[in-house]
């Protein structure tokens, strides 16, 4: 019998991966700080993270008649140090940047002649104590240990870019890259020594800067473990809005629906920094049960590091009850840069007063003292590192009447940007007298209208894409639209323009780039094109106000938060501008008039110029494809050129200047021709003017069919189409002849150029194959290997927005 039952499983199990509709799962997503994500197609079997991948522990248990089941995350682990790594205190540590004798990671090795430092070491100065200015560096760790109690031991580590460690002489790591983020690797505690241990490691730099930081930690026995079982999850069902969770919990069936109400018609909702999470709870076996929740948020929500020590306060209103914490040192609008999270501002956890909740504060070992024994806990303030928010719901019995409550989880961050060295609050909070209370109360009177929107926003945001492009298109869209939201911070800047800043995330965390808005763009000019004017405000500011002087626009406004001016290392004169005028051509044809363009008609036109002079043959500039090199004569970015040309002068005739229009319009046409025969590569247009042996998707074109202007004749559509289809590949059609390396925002314009529904589809479907089956189990990836479904750095940007571009092209073209 117990090997049909294994067999059952094995096989429920495969059925259900076989569901797998997204990389990684949003739970909570707001803006790019505030942003928690599942990395597992079971909610229960991993822990919950920023999309950064820091842990930010979501905890969910049940307990049914004395039975306990987990149904939310695993809690984050928390180490002892046994040697701290530079994070946690100052390091010491006896280095050498010479190649050392044979034998240099053994104990008895005399390392007298070493130079002494602390850690960690590095190239960057403001990131490290000690600087390692050659390729290698050869460092020891000399420590003491009177007694050995450790009951699971790890190696931690950081290092930039190659390492192999030793303990006590052996060899037990060797990493030949670079990792980011702190690795934990397993040890036999039999390696450690009573007395004197040594902890070696080499490092090897292979270009860009260096870091090395280091030590041991253990990891504290969990008394909990045996005391709860898994709750079995039964379904995923993933909605723009919504990702909602079934279990069997023993004897009582649970759905767990995480909400976040991103609905751009209303940007007061919008802006409110509070998710929901929902439980129903009902009998399986239609008798009476004894049922209490529990939830557990991590007070690393509100850190950008485990170490920062926090601040923790239980309290109440009329109607609710509240957790909140945040950091000691409330460094506001310190800290900017692409692995970075918030650590200013408070975290809140509230329910409805009505629920009666059981809310505490503890550290993590104590998290489920309550829930599982009963014992309170009588503070109603904490301080400390890594601490957790617990409320228990207690539901009494619970029959076969369903039981419906919720748990908000809220954000303030007081001041969100900087821009121009003005400190700007959230749009909730612009005038500065509202209360992140009452923002909670609002969301707690609105639950039932807000879910009920939400649901049905997901229905109809499904139902047009599956018109538009089919199931698979459909879940793209799907997948793309809370990822593409919360890479976006909503404010009101000091003259009273709506600011609706993005986040190039993992790329190279710029706020407010061009090359960012313009891909993200068509989700926005779908949904609320006001969205796409607060991308678009601060970059027109820059250049208005005198700060931003060249005769094209600008690639961004600053690292994020930090809006003070662009900080990218070089302009991208044609990409940018180009972006610009399209967008604004785009906005126009969405509100039938050309009203925002006036307002900047100025600066449209010095831009204008720049493209007529230098836009049909590019120089050796750089595009929005930045990764892939400098580039001349670039046939995809002389497109952008042609097509923003006849924008503006399309742009020009809606406002009355016929001459304007006609003299750009006619420009537009002519370098479109002139286009036709330089890219000309018989089967195809090449990549490049002076190499008809390569190509590229060029997926620019889109908005010459968008946009109806007629520059280009369908021949030209339909030949890059036909050849596209030759150099599909599983998981995609790769970006051009160079490499093998896809972008998945451009192909969906690249398929969008098809006028069969069929060849659209089959463009797109290795798209969706990607996003199902890439190992990178991390918010998606815009840029992938086509050979592995690999990601290649990029996480949880807005481009994918650009999936939008099918639907926006029919919405914009009235078609049925």
């Amino acid at each position: 019998m117990r090997k049909i039952l294994v067999l059952l499983l094995v096989s429920y199990t495969a059925v259900f991966a076989q569901q797998r509709s997204a990389p990684a799962y949003p739970l909570i997503t707001h803006d790019p700080y505030f942003s928690i994500w599942s990395s597992s197609d079971y909610l229960n079997k991993s822990t919950t993270k920023h999309w950064t991948g820091a842990n930010q522990s979501l905890t969910g248990m049940i307990n049914v008649d004395g039975k306990v089941y987990n149904f939310l995350g695993q809690s984050e682990k928390v180490y002892r140090s046994i040697l701290p790594t530079a994070d946690e205190k100052p390091m010491e540590l006896s280095f050498t940047e010479g190649r050392p004798d044979a034998d240099w990671f053994n104990v008895g090795f005399n390392d007298s002649k070493w130079e002494k430092g602390m850690g960690p070491v590095g190239s960057e100065k403001s990131q490290v104590r000690t600087l390692w200015s050659k390729d290698e560096v050869w460092t020891r760790r000399v420590f003491t240990l009177k007694n050995i109690n450790s009951e699971k031991l790890f190696f931690k580590i950081k290092h930039d870019d190659n390492a192999i460690a030793y303990l006590n002489g052996q060899e037990i790591y060797n990493v030949p890259k670079v990792e980011g983020k702190f690795v934990y690797i397993p040890l036999d505690k039999a390696l450690l020594k009573t007395g004197k241990n040594v902890l070696a490691v080499y490092a090897k730099n292979n270009g860009g800067p260096s870091f090395l930081d280091y030590g041991l930690v253990e990891e504290p026995a969990d008394a909990n473990a045996t005391k709860i079982e898994e709750a079995i999850q039964k379904s995923l069902t993933f909605n723009a809005t919504q990702t909602i969770y079934t279990f069997k919990c023993g004897k009582i069936d649970l759905t767990l629906t995480f909400t976040s109400p991103l609905l751009m018609n209303n940007l007061d909702l919008l802006s409110r920094p509070v998710s929901y999470i929902t439980s129903k709870v009902k009998a399986n076996d239609g008798k009476q049960h004894e049922v209490k929740l529990y939830y557990g948020a991590s007070t690393n929500i509100a850190t950008h590091s485990a170490l920062q020590k926090v601040e923790a306060k239980k309290y109440g209103t009329a109607t609710l009850s509240i957790l909140r914490a945040g950091t000691i040192e409330q460094p506001i609008l310190k800290r900017a840069g692409d692995d970075v999270r918030i650590d200013w501002g408070y975290m809140y956890v509230a329910t409805p007063a009505s629920y009666k909740s059981i809310q505490n504060i503890s550290s993590v070992s104590n998290a489920l003292t309550t829930f599982l024994t009963g014992k309170q806990f009588k503070q109603n303030e904490l301080q400390g590192k890594q601490l957790v928010l617990n409320t228990i719901i207690p539901l009494g019995k619970v029959g076969t009447a369903e039981r419906e409550n919720f748990v908000m989880l809220g954000y303030d961050d007081l001041y969100s940007l900087q821009y121009f060295h003005a400190n700007l609050r959230p749009w909730w909070n612009t005038s500065g007298k509202e209360t992140i209370e009452n923002q909670l109360q609002k969301a707690s009177a609105d639950y039932s209208e807000v879910t009920q929107k939400c649901k049905a926003f997901d229905q109809k945001l499904h139902q047009d894409a599956v018109k538009s492009g089919g199931e698979k298109y459909a879940q793209l869209c799907i997948l793309a639209y809370r990822q593409a939201v919360s890479a976006h911070k909503l404010v009101q800047s000091p003259n009273g323009e709506l600011l609706f800043l993005s986040k190039e995330n993992f790329s190279n965390g710029s706020i407010g780039t061009v090359d960012i808005t313009y891909p993200s763009a068509p989700l926005f000019l779908m949904y609320n094109p006001e969205l796409v004017k607060g991308m678009m405000n601060g970059i027109f500011y820059f250049s208005e106000s005198g700060k931003w002087t060249k005769p094209y626009s600008a690639h961004d406004l600053g690292t994020y938060p930090l809006a003070n001016g662009q900080t990218y290392g070089e302009d991208m004169p044609i990409e940018e501008s180009g972006n610009m005028l399209i967008l604004m051509a785009a906005i126009a044809k969405t509100e039938g008039n050309a009203s925002y363009a006036k307002k900047h008609w100025k600066t449209l036109s010095i831009w204008a110029e720049y493209l007529s002079k230098e836009g049909l043959d590019p120089a050796n500039q750089l595009s929005t494809d930045d990764f892939a090199g400098h580039l001349a004569r670039n046939a995809n970015l002389s497109v952008k050129a042609i097509v923003a040309l006849g924008g503006y002068g399309m742009l020009a005739t809606m406002l009355g200047e016929t001459a304007t229009g006609n003299k750009y319009t006619e420009m537009a046409k002519y370098m479109a021709k002139k286009w036709m025969e330089l890219a000309d590569a018989g089967d195809h247009y090449a990549l490049t003017f002076n190499d008809k042996n390569t190509w590229s998707q060029k997926y620019n074109l889109v908005w010459d069919k968008v946009l109806n202007l007629g520059l280009f004749p369908q021949s030209v559509y339909d030949k890059e189409i036909k050849f596209y289809l030759t150099k599909q590949t599983k998981y995609g059609l790769p970006l051009d002849s160079r490499k093998t390396y896809t972008k998945s925002d451009w192909i969906t314009w690249t398929a969008t150029l098809a006028s069969d529904r069929k060849d659209f589809e089959t463009i797109i479907e290795p798209v969706h194959t990607y996003a199902i089956e890439t190992p990178d189990r991390v918010p998606l990836s815009d840029w992938h290997e086509t050979k592995d479904a690999r990601r290649q750095n990029f996480t949880a940007r807005s481009v994918i927005g650009g999936f939008f571009i099918k639907m926006f092209e029919e919405k914009l073209n009235n078609k049925k």
